[in-house]
């Protein structure tokens, strides 16, 4: 299989989930519950998020879904909220999370460019919040192209922004793997005509990953041994 570029999702592929987003979430809750611990459960049980534990469930539609789906889910359970300011709070406060490396990313990165390969993100993120994390790790300038789903190319599992990537780099599909932790970014790999590469950094176990990708990993340090790289 010949791949000359990687389109890698961000959260649970390039950061690990639960070590990035678990603390963040259960802050973002009790911001909205404003002290009010039934509301609370409320949130948590929209967004699938265990209160107790601080983990998400692995059905969350928080794990793979755009910041306004999420805002969406919250407001419902919020009397008198507004959805484009929750949207607004989640996309600054997701900017400024804690970033837990899925592997040391600037040396991984730097050794894929330098055997050639192009590189990019696509995130169900903002755009803003993708460059903001890239950049605070230090890695933005190693990729190519990076999209968020407020890009205006939509979302994944669509295969649209998928193919702005491979249009940008001028690299056929089936020359380009898509890399996530979830059915959202290997479906979308699929309908884009990419090879899919499955990494265990997210919630989604092998048995969830393997129907949707041509090889599920450890992490995104295993990509390179697996292309023969």
């Amino acid at each position: 299989m010949q791949i000359d570029a990687l389109l890698f999702d961000k959260d649970g592929t390039l950061f690990d989930f639960s070590k990035t987003w678990n603390v963040w979430c259960a802050g973002i809750i009790h911001h909205f519950a404003d002290g009010d611990a039934a509301r609370a459960d409320a949130i948590a049980d929209a967004i699938e998020f265990d209160l107790r534990t601080q983990t998400f469930l692995p059905t969350s539609p928080a794990i793979a879904g755009t910041n306004r789906e999420i805002a969406e889910l919250i407001s419902a359970e919020v009397p008198g909220s507004d959805v484009d300011a929750v949207d607004h709070y989640i996309a600054h406060a997701a900017a400024t999370a804690p970033l837990a490396q899925a592997v040391d990313l600037a040396p991984f990165l730097k050794a894929l460019r330098a055997k050639g390969l192009k590189l990019g993100v696509m995130t169900n993120d903002t755009e803003m919040g993708a460059r903001s994390h890239l950049t605070h790790t230090g890695v933005y300038e190693l990729f190519d192209l990076v999209l968020g789903s407020d890009s205006g190319h939509g979302a994944k599992p669509d295969a649209e922004p998928l193919l702005a990537f491979a249009n940008h780099v001028d690299i056929a599909p089936e020359r380009i793997a898509m890399v996530g932790d979830s059915t959202h970014d290997l479906i979308a790999g699929r309908a884009a005509g990419m090879p899919t590469i499955g990494v265990l950094t997210g919630m989604a176990g092998t048995e969830t990953l393997a129907p949707f990708a041509n090889v599920v990993l450890d992490n995104i340090g295993d990509i390179p041994g697996w292309l023969g790289l």
